[in-house]
């Protein structure tokens, strides 16, 4: 059974830059695909980045250039940055996790996950 508890939410101006972090425990993390959803309210969640076991990385396009997902298998962590936020960036953001391999456009696929955290919230102010 895997763990997922992320961390780094808050409250921050347009233009800024939070990291947002998910620690996992549990079965090896480095076998794991890990991605990052949202949801804002009265919307559904929806993908945002994921990192494959072997390190290829997978973004939604709006976010692309913008937020790097990256992941630390020996701290067991996965990180988001996310510079130039916008208002539209606000919802409540969840860490994924599944252990079947994924590549490219699969890694956005949300019922591919099994795995959840309880999400943490990032507001982004005009």
């Amino acid at each position: 059974q895997v763990q997922l508890v992320e961390s780094g939410g808050g409250l921050v101006q347009a233009g800024g830059s939070l990291r947002l972090s998910c620690a996992a425990s549990g079965p090896p993390f480095s076998s794991y695909a890990m991605g990052w959803f949202r949801q804002a309210p009265g919307k559904e969640r929806e993908f945002v980045a994921a990192i494959s076991w072997i390190g290829g990385t997978y973004y939604e396009d709006s976010v692309k250039g913008r937020f790097t997902i990256s992941r630390d298998n020996a701290k067991n962590t996965v990180r988001l940055q996310m510079n130039s936020l916008k208002p539209e960036d606000t919802a409540v953001y969840y860490c994924a996790a599944d252990q079947t391999p994924k590549y490219g456009s699969s890694m956005s696929r949300l019922r591919e996950y099994a795995y959840w955290g309880q999400g943490t919230q990032v507001t982004v102010s005009s």
